[in-house]
């Protein structure tokens, strides 16, 4: 049997493993200024980030049309005999449930969708294994057993950079963002039943950093891990970050990742991420 696998554009997988690996990339729209963009195929990162900085009102983000699901559904049935198709979080987006409902508009071909209950490069993590099984051979059940088990070690950690972009986006009142950024408060958040949450609540920037840090180091005495740093159009400090905690923690396999238009639109410029999950060994 034959497997596709298909993801969408928040995985925000570099261009070379979606080569590699035969990935199959939907895209989620982001609208500035009245023109909407194909996340990470019309727009670039750093471009978006240029042109939503300021005070101006925040861009509106959307999820792929059902038909456009359907439409590469039925391209891939053509050389497939199942898909499975691993989305961001459903409490966050409702990609999912627009794969689910194509899958069932779709006939002869066995469509499985996967929700990941997070984003990002945790979610290409999904992706990848998925991807890799489906390249040795692996069954539709077997695959999808293998994700479920890697949710039992997935975690993800976010700090925002500004709490008035939180605040623009009707997620803080004016009162909490201005205490807040007077007092330099770094929410750390994480996805908890599927939508984003805080977690603790940290003084400094260099303080949060140092805490997701700490969380990561507590999982990697217990088993090998793979991890991804993820920034908002911070590269240089992504990589200075990475390579403090190769030097803390050398059995991790440390990557570096983004946070994309989509994402981005909710997080703000300057947000840094960490993210791991048991190694397949």
């Amino acid at each position: 049997m034959k497997t596709a696998i298909v993801t969408d554009s928040t995985a925000y997988l570099p261009p070379q493993i979606i080569e590699k690996l035969d990935i199959n990339i939907i895209s989620l729209t982001v609208t500035i200024d009245g023109q909407v963009y194909d996340e990470e195929v019309d727009l670039t990162s750093a471009d978006f980030y240029d042109k939503v900085r300021g005070e101006g009102p925040l861009p509106k983000t959307s999820q792929p049309p059902v038909g456009k699901f359907v439409e590469l559904f039925e391209s891939l049935k053509e050389n497939y005999d199942a898909i499975i198709s691993i989305h961001l979080s459903s409490g966050i987006s409702g990609t999912y449930a627009g794969a689910v409902q194509a899958g069932e508009m779709t006939e002869g071909v066995d469509v499985r969708a996967f929700d990941s209950e997070l984003s990002c490069y945790m979610q290409g993590f999904y992706v990848i294994r998925a991807a890799e099984m489906a390249n040795e051979g692996a069954t539709p059940d077997e695959i999808m057993a293998e994700l479920e088990e890697m949710r039992k070690t997935m975690r993800a950690y976010f700090m925002v950079n500004d709490l008035a972009h939180l605040q623009r986006g009707g997620r803080l009142s004016s009162a909490q963002a201005l205490i807040g950024g007077l007092l330099q408060v770094k929410p750390i958040l994480h996805f908890q039943d599927k939508v984003i949450v805080p977690f603790e609540k940290i003084r400094t920037r260099k303080k949060a950093m140092k805490r997701i840090a700490d969380l990561l180091s507590e999982d990697a005495e217990r088993m090998p891990l793979d991890a991804a740093i993820i920034h908002a159009n911070r590269p240089e400090e992504a990589g200075a970050w990475k390579q403090e905690l190769e030097e803390r923690m050398p059995d991790v396999n440390f990557t570096i990742s983004h946070f994309g238009p989509v994402i981005g639109t909710h997080l703000g410029e300057g947000s840094m991420g960490l993210g791991w999950v048991k190694r397949k060994t």
